[in-house]
């Protein structure tokens, strides 16, 4: 008998009856969590300063508190970590998570002790909502891997200091240590090509069950594994039954991973952040993420294109609307308050409240008003590709302004494809076509011909791949955005075209 899988059932059973119970009063749950933080953080330095004392409702916080994002915040966090006490929570962060993104520097995120377990069992509960409504417990018993970041930890203000999943992956639970993979020395290895070769050589003869990570360097390794042993990933881990992912939109990733797999496989996807762990697939019948409404975060959502006016209108779930494109906005019980994450997301359901992220505030393409999104360049591109019998391997975006006197501007697509189309320029007119049917805005550019058609520059093999390592964000957590408003990653990108 296999004593993890048996086990997994009942618990699994009473987690997702009660995460369906909290979902059913997802809006009472965050209205008293929003007078809990409020309380608790009252009497810090940030509390005092913004009047926690007389906030009695929602509207007296939005009137005392503005929205900020890091660089506001940071003030604060200098104050942490040069070691003082209650500035933003109560005590002491137990950790700064590091986080970085391709164009901005690194932001160091507080985890509390109260904060803690968010991380931790959000993504537990994933697992167990799969494992109660598939019925599958049996990859408990095998070996899982998780493509993370290095656990070993910096302090700095005394305050232990790492990558979020890093960190996390000191709390993994004792009983499935022995089931994860890497090793921890390999988990540690900085260097991703060295640390992605050793866990090849770690993994590619066990009985993996399970693999978690981003998309991009989950199929890294994947190709890795297929390089060494001519199998389909398939075939050399027969019990493979679960693929968990997250960090970037796993519909451009989809096609590649599968075709790796060599077949059909459950896949779960998560929504975490340093921030807080947002959100978790909780069905696989059901479109969307289940929001994390009873763990430590307070929500506010704010119609997309108001995030950088002046007076943005700021909702609480209760006020929120199916299919309205929000910048999402955290409040949390390590002390974030009013806090822009920088991520926009929209509801696909109210009952339960289920989301989609469709892309990040500071990424789109507006240098004529045309206010592209994400979310529409990754649709317009996926409904078309398979029609030029190929695959997308990775993929940006850019304006390109600079232009013949006698041309027009246009949107610059740099894609890295499985195998190069033969008629590139066919497949720009159609996926122009389709941004033409998504965005109005830049159907009004072309119609009035203010923009020509988008034009696509293929990249070599691994393109992306050796641009990150250039800029020495291989591997990890890092990404490259999807689009850009300026051309300074697409200019870039040029060396590898």
């Amino acid at each position: 008998m296999k004593i993890k899988s048996t086990l997994a059932k009942p618990f699994a059973a009473f987690i997702s009856r009660q995460l369906k119970n909290e979902a059913a009063q997802a809006v009472k749950l965050q209205d008293a969590l929003f007078l809990q933080l409020i309380k608790r953080a009252a009497s810090t330095q940030f509390g005092q300063q913004h009047q926690f004392h007389s906030i009695k409702s929602y509207a007296d916080f939005k009137s005392l508190v503005p929205l900020r994002d890091y660089e506001a915040l940071e003030p604060y966090i200098l104050d942490l970590k040069a070691g003082k006490q209650n500035i933003l929570w109560p005590g002491k962060p137990i950790y700064f998570a590091k986080s970085s993104g391709t164009t901005s520097g690194v932001k160091y995120l507080p985890i509390s002790k109260d904060s803690i377990s968010n991380h931790i069992n959000a993504a537990r509960n994933a697992l167990l909502c799969y494992m109660h409504e598939s019925g599958n417990t049996a990859f408990a018993d095998g070996k899982m891997i998780f493509l993370s970041g290095s656990p070993e930890l910096e302090r700095i203000g005394g305050v232990p200091t790492g990558r979020l999943s890093g960190i996390v992956n000191h709390h993994i639970p004792y009983y499935l240590r022995r089931n994860q993979l890497p090793s921890f020395p390999t988990n540690c290895i900085d260097d991703w090509e060295e640390k992605l070769a050793k866990i090849v050589e770690e993994t590619i003869d066990k009985d993996m069950t399970l693999i978690s990570g981003i998309p991009p360097w989950t199929q890294m390794y994947f190709d890795a594994l297929l390089k060494q042993s001519g199998k389909s990933i398939g075939e050399l881990f027969p019990n493979l039954q679960l693929l968990v992912h997250g960090g970037v939109n796993f519909e451009p990733y989809k096609a590649k991973l599968l075709q790796s797999i060599g077949r059909p496989i459950a896949t779960i996807e998560t929504y975490p952040a340093s921030e807080g762990f947002i959100a978790f697939q909780d069905s696989q019948e059901a479109e969307g993420l289940l929001l994390n409404t009873n763990a430590g975060i307070f929500y506010e959502f704010v119609p997309a294109n108001e995030i950088f006016t002046d007076h943005p209108t700021r909702l609480s779930l209760a006020e929120v609307q199916l299919g309205v494109n929000y910048a999402i906005i955290l409040n949390t019980n390590a002390g974030l308050f009013g806090y822009k994450i920088g991520d926009t997301v929209k509801f696909v359901s109210l009952q339960p409240y289920r989301i989609v992220v469709t892309g990040r505030t500071k990424h789109f393409i507006s240098a004529f008003g045309e206010h592209v999104i994400g979310e529409e360049v990754e649709q317009a591109l996926l409904s078309t590709v398979s029609a030029f019998s190929t695959a997308i391997v990775e993929f940006t975006v850019a304006p390109q302004i600079n232009v013949a006197s006698s041309e027009l501007p246009y949107h610059e697509w740099l894609i890295e494809f499985e195998t190069v189309p033969s008629n590139l320029g066919q497949l720009a007119e159609q996926v122009d076509q389709q941004m033409r049917r998504l965005n109005i805005y830049y159907d009004d550019l072309r119609t009035g011909n203010i923009l020509q058609c988008l034009k696509i520059k293929p990249l070599q093999k691994n393109g992306f791949i050796n641009y990150m390592k250039s800029i020495g964000k291989l591997g990890g957590q890092n990404k490259v955005p999807r689009l850009s408003n300026d051309r300074k990653i697409a200019d870039q990108l040029y060396a590898f075209t």
